[in-house]
């Protein structure tokens, strides 16, 4: 499955490894490019921008540090809704706001897209603990 992922820290890099590792295509953005030349180099591929993200994925995480980073990534001019065709599948993982999550569904939905809002926590070691596979997710 080709999937992105938004916001390459702590979290969401272990995250990614362990998508890669299940045998699926990575395409990540993060603010700090530098942030995600680990991955790149474990073959992700950097794309510039969540809408360059959302353009080549099926499904697209997203796990930032604050709300006003979600609103970003999500309703920026090169965000995530703008860069999303019907179908894709965007997941925010962000602890953030109801309201927020609300307004990124009911737009997401107008233009065809599964939304699903799925804060998670754990630090790096839920990170590293969850697996992926055909099946789905498991965190042991």
């Amino acid at each position: 499955m080709k999937i992105g992922f938004i916001g390459t820290g702590v979290m969401g890099k272990a995250i990614v490894k362990n998508l890669m590792k299940a045998g699926h295509e990575l395409t990540v953005y993060n603010r700090t490019k530098a942030k995600t030349d680990e991955l790149v180099a474990a073959g992700a591929t950097w794309a510039d921008s969540p809408q360059a993200v959302a353009k080549v994925s099926q499904v697209v995480f997203s796990m930032v540090g604050f709300p006003a980073d979600v609103r970003q990534i999500y309703f920026g001019e090169t965000g995530l809704l703008a860069g999303s065709q019907p179908g894709t599948v965007l997941v925010d993982l962000t602890t953030s706001e109801p309201a927020l999550a609300a307004e990124i569904a009911e737009q997401g939905q107008a233009q065809g897209l599964g939304i699903l809002d799925a804060p998670v926590s754990g630090g790096d070691i839920g990170g590293k603990k969850c697996h992926f596979n055909h099946y789905g997710r498991w965190c042991s």
